[in-house]
């Protein structure tokens, strides 16, 4: 790990200046923490905030950049506002990572940032990211990929650098919570953030409710299940979830699983 954690390094001080695309999730917030050690004030760490990031995440991404002492700078995206990404295509993620690097590329320039980094990672390249495509065509780099960091060993140097949410669950946007297809509204998107705060605040930490319709269905771990249903008082979150504004409410008994909703790809090209 050491070695992987020496070239990252490398990455940045050939660099010199650098903005890091950073959403306060486990990924990009290493790759702003190593650029901070590395470059000092010449890094800049940027959230860009929208709908579909939880306000919770937005506060987390605030406080670990003021822990980790890297300058930090919001930005408003506004992907609601383009068909291209509300309809929900296959390739959705592709039209929000193009108005996310829009929007850096011409603050990197004013501030006088070479390079946006961001914090793809090596397991990243093995899933369907279509994101990943809009921002090598807006001139990106990835150190974390360029290494060869993968998500776990992401965490191995994130605890050896001392950065306290070293185990922080996943929680890409909210977008991904939607069957590809069904419209996304910034209404829908609050429903699903309120209904995920409320499992949160439960005591689960790895955890999905993805909107399909009406219909809110919840993805635990594969253990946590039992325990679920025996020790949550069900009609109360019911009524909850009918509160946000879904009609109907199911627990997936496969659990979680990250990606879930990318399996219609696999049987439409087989």
């Amino acid at each position: 790990m050491s070695s992987k954690l020496a070239q990252l390094q490398a990455i940045f001080r050939e660099m010199d200046r650098a903005l890091i695309a950073y959403s306060g999730g486990i990924d990009s917030t290493l790759v702003a923490k190593v650029a901070w050690d590395v470059l000092g004030d010449r890094a800049i760490a940027v959230t860009a905030n929208s709908p579909s990031l939880m306000p919770e995440d937005f506060a987390d991404a605030q406080s670990q950049a003021a822990v980790m002492g890297i300058r930090h700078k919001v930005v408003e995206t506004h992907e609601m506002d383009n068909d291209n990404y509300t309809s929900n295509p296959v390739n959705r993620c592709y039209f929000c990572k193009s108005e996310l690097h829009d929007t850096l590329r011409p603050l990197a320039d004013e501030l006088g940032y070479e390079y946006v980094v961001d914090g793809l990672n090596a397991d990243d390249l093995q899933d369907y990211r279509p994101g990943i495509m809009a921002a090598k065509e807006r001139g990106v780099r990835s150190p974390l990929a360029e290494v060869g960091i993968t998500k776990l060993e992401v965490r191995e140097l994130s605890q050896q650098l001392g950065l306290p949410w070293w185990d922080k669950p996943s929680q890409p946007c909210l977008s991904s919570r939607f069957p590809y297809g069904e419209l996304i509204t910034t209404e829908k998107l609050h429903r699903v953030g309120r209904a995920e705060r409320y499992i949160r605040d439960l005591g689960y930490r790895n955890l999905r409710v993805r909107s399909d319709g009406d219909t809110a269905r919840i993805e635990l771990m594969p253990e946590e299940i039992s325990g679920f249903v025996s020790k949550v008082d069900l009609p109360t979150l019911v009524n909850a979830f009918q509160g946000f504004g879904f009609m109907y409410v199911t627990l997936d008994l496969e659990g979680y699983k990250s990606g879930k909703l990318n399996r219609v790809l696999t049987e439409v090209s087989a």
